[in-house]
């Protein structure tokens, strides 16, 4: 049975910390400006700002797509900017990341771009008859599965862009403005199954413009403006 909700913020779950990170673009152009902040095992935290306020910069960072100006970005002690090759693969691994504009293969069905994903990690034929059915239905997209994308709505392409992220047992996901596309009801569909996999263990860092997203999730925000965090607060209200 697929496990990769089932952490339940066991040791293996990572330690993120930001220190005094900086990000200067060439120009002068400052996206991040002396942040420090850390990531619990099995935290939910939504980070929001304004658009440029350096929220995508610092999930770059972690994924070690960008590299800091100066200070160090750390995932269990590790800082993933001297890793290189195999173990840089490695890390990207224990990460899954959710996009605003889904990414899916247009030419694969539900089922086969979950499928695909889990080839690319070497998994088993086994492994993908049993794995792939289950998160379907976790992201209740049973029903979808022989679909192709061009098929499904744009809440159910979302949902299936999380499924394939999960696939493969992250410890993390990233999820970058996943709802912005997205109506209301898909909106707290979407949310509701992020909650869902935070619940059972998965570290989750949402970015979001979205407030009653982040009423509705009523844990830890982080506020950036202008490339410096401007607020951490432990809780968000909830609405209920």
């Amino acid at each position: 049975m697929l496990h990769v909700i089932c952490c339940v913020l066991h040791a293996s779950c990572p330690m993120i910390y930001f220190n005094n990170v900086s990000k200067i673009y060439p120009g002068g152009t400052v996206s991040l400006e002396d942040v420090t902040l850390s990531v619990s095992p099995g935290e939910f935290i939504s980070i929001v700002g304004h658009s440029g306020a350096g929220k995508t910069t610092l999930l770059k960072l972690l994924m070690a797509e960008e590299h800091p100006t100066t200070g160090s970005v750390s995932y269990e002690s590790i800082d993933v900017h001297r890793l290189r090759g195999k173990q840089l693969n490695m890390l990207r691994r224990r990460v899954g990341v959710v996009f605003q504009d889904f990414r899916l293969l247009s030419n694969k069905t539900a089922y086969e771009n979950i499928a695909f994903a889990m080839e690319a990690s070497g998994k088993t034929e086994a492994e993908i008859r049993t794995d792939v059915p289950y998160v379907l239905d976790l992201v209740d997209l049973t029903d979808r599965a022989l679909h192709f994308p061009h098929q499904l709505s744009g809440g159910e392409k979302q949902r299936l862009a999380i499924a394939r992220a999960i696939i493969n047992q992250p410890e993390v996901i990233i999820a970058d403005e996943p709802t912005g596309n997205l109506d209301p009801v898909n909106t707290y569909e979407v949310v509701q199954i992020l909650k869902k996999i935070n619940d059972l263990g998965t570290t989750v860092i949402l970015t979001t413009h979205n407030t009653s997203v982040i009423d509705s999730i009523g844990k830890r925000v982080i506020t950036l403006d202008k490339g410096r965090v401007i607020r951490d607060e432990k809780h968000a209200p909830s609405k209920k």
